[in-house]
């Protein structure tokens, strides 16, 4: 029972959760309608009562899951990012009802774009078409404007900030990465270059198995203030200093395997080569430079250390932004966030074949490069993505930006990623005509 436990745990909390697809297609879910959060009610009352209470001893269970995303820093540490006191920049809108828009699914069968929604679980989506809201729909009170838990998406962000490092000429890619962190000497990282963290093709001894406790992702999740240890644990109780007992697991530079511990290091270097806090560089350099609406924030670990692979959190309006940012390439409104040169190297992708060491056939023909997902598809498209069906989709051909924020019972993207691409698709010919 305990085992089966911490797997619900890390089910919802850990930034990868891979399953073969088989098992996931067994799997039965429990129908939308009967779980909206609205409905639900959770943590109504004054105080709340009963079954509406969520606390450390159901957070983990579904459906209290669909209300922790949209409330994850009432549950555990966190540090702001603040919007600042600047005005918000404003979203122009040519708005368009795209609900009952109608493309075919993964089985051929025809669905709408509303029911694509809400057989995905989905919670927020906004779609931009040349930076005007075209569409935007949010599936509960709240969802507008409560910062909804991103996961992966955050690998993005480091990935960005580290880019815009290398253009600036503050960190090179081919430099060892004890260069920036030489704690880091006697782990996996003593003889790796900082290229291999940002496209993870580093060798590292680190297993993602959810049913064995003694997997490395179970002292990650204990380091980082994800789940409480056991009683008699002795093992590293910061983000830190659980990297440096990781060791080499292979050749370097072989192949394409996601591993967020990849994002971590790449966090470390960033704050070492600035000497600032990831809330801090994102609040002056994206959310306030941006014109956000919201405050983010990112989860810590008990030394204030963020999770820089999975710890975010943001609006759907606020993501929309950044990706036409970045659509744009890197410019806001007349000013440069990001160096042109950083979106140009994005784009271009990783490499195709060490991607296909990774095993993730439902993203046959991508890549992986600087924390982002490259689709390599006619329309040039790229993204970022979190489980449980966080997406922000950058589709450069088409002018469009989507961002879909999820509470699917599922965390693994292979479960929903065929019917998504396909809906994406979809959108991009909406949006054309």
């Amino acid at each position: 029972m305990k085992v089966l436990n911490k797997l619900a745990v890390a089910l919802i909390f850990v930034s990868l959760s891979f399953f073969a697809t088989d098992l996931l297609t067994a799997q039965q879910l429990p129908p939308p309608e009967a779980v909206e959060i609205d409905k639900l009610g959770f943590m109504t009352g004054f105080p709340p009562s009963g079954e509406k209470v969520i606390n450390a001893q159901n957070k983990n269970k579904y459906p209290q899951l669909r209300w922790v995303l949209q409330h994850s820093r009432e549950l555990g540490p966190t540090k702001n990012i603040r919007r600042g006191s600047g005005p918000v920049s404003p979203l122009p809108q040519a708005r368009r009802d795209l609900d009952n828009f109608i493309f075919e699914d993964e089985k051929g069968e025809k669905i709408t774009v509303l029911q694509w929604l809400k057989k995905t679980y989905t919670d927020a989506i906004v779609v931009l078409h040349k930076g005007r809201i075209v569409y935007e729909r949010y599936f509960n009170e709240g969802a507008a404007y409560n910062p909804h838990m991103l996961f992966s998406i955050t690998k993005s962000f480091t990935g960005l900030l580290a880019a815009q490092l290398i253009q600036e000429g503050r960190l090179s890619a081919d430099d060892m990465v004890v260069k920036y962190i030489p704690e880091l000497a006697d782990s996996a990282w003593g003889d790796m270059k900082v290229h291999h963290v940002l496209d993870m093709t580093g060798a590292v001894q680190f297993r993602e198995v959810y049913t064995d406790p003694t997997s490395e992702i179970f002292a990650y999740m204990y380091a980082c203030n994800m789940i409480p240890p056991p009683p008699n644990y002795t093992g590293p109780r910061t983000i830190y200093d659980f990297l440096k007992t990781l060791k080499k697991g292979g050749e370097h530079g072989k192949g394409f395997v996601y591993r967020t511990v990849h994002s971590e290091v790449l966090g470390w270097i960033v704050s070492r080569v600035t000497g600032k806090h990831f809330t801090d560089l994102l609040s002056e350099r994206i959310w306030q430079r941006l014109g956000m609406e919201e405050d983010a924030y990112v989860a810590i670990d008990p030394v204030g250390t963020p999770w820089q692979g999975s710890g975010m959190s943001a609006t759907a309006r606020d993501l929309a932004r950044v990706g036409e940012m970045i659509r744009k390439n890197g410019y806001w409104n007349g000013q440069s966030i990001f160096h042109p040169a950083v979106v140009e190297d994005l784009r271009r992708g990783g490499d195709r074949e060490k991607f296909k060491a990774s095993g993730m056939d439902f993203r046959a023909g991508y890549s992986y490069h600087n924390q982002w997902w490259i689709v390599h598809n006619a329309d040039g498209a790229f993204e970022a993505s979190g489980v449980h069906g966080q997406m922000l989709h950058i589709n450069p051909a088409a002018e469009m930006v989507v961002v879909k924020l999820s509470s699917h019972p599922v965390a693994s993207a292979a479960f929903t990623h065929a019917l998504t691409l396909r809906a994406f698709t979809a959108l991009a010919r909406a949006v054309r005509q």
